[in-house]
């Protein structure tokens, strides 16, 4: 990774802003010149419309590219800085024309950005010594779900050089053996490899399928009283017809559950079946609302996240997790959460 890879990798470019730093643009390449040491030399940064960084050094006494800078081995405070005032005018191009990504690569910042819409929170970055080193925990049981890491790639191979990022996910025996016959599957790194599987972010594999890998690992973290299993009655109310229309409902209150639980909605005959996971978004929003056969003070405010096949979870088949009833919203049981997790993403 040569200096500018290394200041810019965990930044994004906000190309309004570099005309007003004192980019020039010529065709799609975003051009800076500024000269350092009394005019000994001229940097030049280039950047182009995916975002790369490119710089290089003009020794203006003889017009000649200058590369000691780059030398690693190189001695010599004269070297030393000239490589600090680039380096320097890279930080200060980051600072005042980038936004900072958590992570390095766009897939990894996908995958993390997805994870915060599905169930809030931000990585947490634990350790000093490995400032790249994102955890996921549930919000409820504090639990880890997911760590996001950057190594070097021959850590997982014993071959490759290259620095990449990583995601391990708890996940079932039998599925990790299964998925370490594929491409881009690896041994858990620096975890139990029983329960735990290391996937590359490289694109190998789609967002889709490590969302639904991610699924899978953070129902192993729910305890029962963030999930619920709440009955809708279809003949009171037309819960399809109104799903249809939008994917955000309210619903009446229901003691003890809170802002980002989860909701399993069973809707009752002629459906007879769980038909609908939801995401509690607000929690006791004054609601005056009465009839016949309902009364309501205060209601939730629900945001739909899978819509299940009628009769995919029936009531036949929820009494296989010892469902007896549901009359009225219950914990839901873990077992029916890891199975509904595990089987429909």
């Amino acid at each position: 990774m040569n200096i500018e890879e290394e200041v810019f990798k965990r930044s994004k470019v906000q190309f309004d802003k570099l005309t007003k730093y004192g980019f020039k643009k010529k065709d799609d390449i975003y051009v800076y010149t500024k000269n350092i040491m009394n005019d000994t030399f001229k940097v030049e940064i280039s950047i182009d419309m995916q975002g790369k960084v490119k710089g290089k050094i003009i020794d203006l006494a003889f017009l000649d590219e200058y590369t000691s800078f780059r030398m690693e081995d190189s001695v010599g405070s004269f070297i030393g800085k000239v490589r600090n005032e680039f380096i320097s005018i890279l930080k200060d191009i980051k600072n005042n024309c980038c936004l900072d990504n958590f992570f390095i690569y766009s897939q990894t910042n996908r995958i993390s950005n997805m994870i915060k819409d599905e169930y809030g929170g931000m990585p947490i970055f634990e350790w000093k010594n490995a400032p790249g080193y994102g955890v996921f925990k549930n919000l409820d049981s504090n639990k880890w779900y997911g760590i996001i890491m950057n190594i070097n790639k021959n850590k997982l191979d014993g071959v490759t050089d290259k620095e990449v990022e990583i995601i391990n996910l708890k996940l079932d025996e039998k599925e990790i053996l299964e998925l370490l016959k594929e491409k881009g599957y690896y041994k858990a790194y620096h975890m139990n490899k029983k329960t735990w599987i290391t996937i590359i972010l490289d694109d190998t594999i789609s967002d889709e399928k490590i969302m639904e890998l991610i699924h899978k690992s953070y129902s192993y973290t729910v305890s029962d009283k963030t999930e619920w299993l709440v009955p809708a009655n279809p003949k009171y109310f037309d819960i399809e017809k109104a799903l249809s229309k939008t994917k955000i409902i309210n619903w009446k209150q229901s003691t003890n559950i809170k802002v980002g639980n989860f909701i399993y909605l069973y809707v009752g005959s002629p459906y007879s079946s769980i038909m609908y996971k939801l995401k509690v978004l607000e929690v006791n929003i004054p609601y005056k609302y009465e009839d016949k056969n309902l009364k309501m003070k205060k209601v939730m405010k629900l945001q739909v996240i899978t819509k299940y096949k009628k009769g995919k979870y029936s009531f036949e088949k929820l009494k296989e997790y010892g469902i007896k009833s549901v009359r009225c919203a219950r914990y839901m049981p873990k077992n029916l959460s890891i199975a509904i997790n595990n089987i429909d993403k």
